[in-house]
């Protein structure tokens, strides 16, 4: 799936099938349900699923929680707007 179907999938009432979980916790995030993609993020450990949950533990605003995810993500800690990084990682997250 590629980023604009991605985005285009929102208007829908769940995230798309065959998407992992690093994915659909930006999907849930991006809805507005935080606690979802929380849940989501939570469920996958590996680089990927570290950073969706970096990026969630920043938009709550829990900067030092979100350090630790980007190191275990291996990533550096963003300042990029959060929709720029929303879409990075999504890019990712999608293949």
């Amino acid at each position: 799936m590629d980023l604009a179907a991605f985005k285009q999938s929102l208007d829908g009432a769940a995230p798309p099938a065959g998407v992992g979980m690093a994915a659909q916790a930006l999907w849930w995030e991006r809805k507005g349900d935080w606690n979802q993609a929380h849940h989501c993020a939570q469920q996958q450990g590996d680089a990927q699923g570290a950073w969706a949950h970096a990026y969630l533990h920043r938009v709550e605003g829990d900067l030092t929680n979100a350090g630790g995810w980007y190191r275990r993500a291996g990533q550096p800690v963003s300042t990029a707007p959060l929709g720029e990084e929303w879409e990075a990682i999504a890019k990712v997250v999608l293949g």
